[in-house]
């Protein structure tokens, strides 16, 4: 093998001038378009509204909404308000956080089926008010078991997802 040519760079010619150089910062904004769809599902949750749709084609209502209906492909612009409450369709308890970090206590992302939504058809969240242990939380938390929404006041909403703080349990 050949080497390849060219002359090695010190620290000190990157550091000290010997060396042309160039640096910055990436300002790295961006914007996302919500879409009719889950536009119309964000101003609901401002309003402390879960909105679903129905399909005209195959009559499922779905959460999160969409455009159209991904199994019949049928247009979808019939919009439903859903209840705030549902049933836990799988969990998970995480003592890490989304930057790797460690978590004291647990927190308990969940797949929250929607009453009022088609079998199998739910949103992702976290469940709140459930302990700090981890004997705690698995001796209350289980697949099937029911669950509420815990709103932000209306003044704190802003059309996101976090408008809901999370999900407590029911009965």
């Amino acid at each position: 093998m050949r080497p390849l040519a060219g002359t090695s760079l010190s620290d000190q010619a990157l550091t000290q001038g010997e060396a042309l150089t160039t640096s910055w910062r990436v300002k790295a904004e961006y914007a996302w378009d919500t879409g009719a769809a889950v536009g119309k599902f964000l101003a609901g949750l401002k309003e402390g509204k879960v909105l679903g749709v129905q399909c005209s084609g195959c009559e499922r209502t779905l959460i999160p909404p969409r455009a159209f209906c991904e199994l019949c492909f049928a247009p979808i612009d019939r919009w439903v308000e859903l209840s705030g409450t549902g049933v836990i369709n799988t969990f998970s308890v995480s003592f890490v956080n989304w930057d790797a970090t460690r978590r004291d206590t647990p927190e308990i992302p969940a797949v929250i089926e929607i009453d009022g939504a088609s079998p199998g058809l739910g949103i992702l969240h976290v469940l709140g008010e459930v302990g700090e242990d981890l004997p705690t939380v698995l001796s209350k938390v289980a697949i099937g078991k029911r669950v509420q929404a815990v709103w932000k006041p209306q003044s704190e909403r802003e059309g996101a997802i976090t408008d809901i703080r999370y999900f407590k349990l029911v009965g």
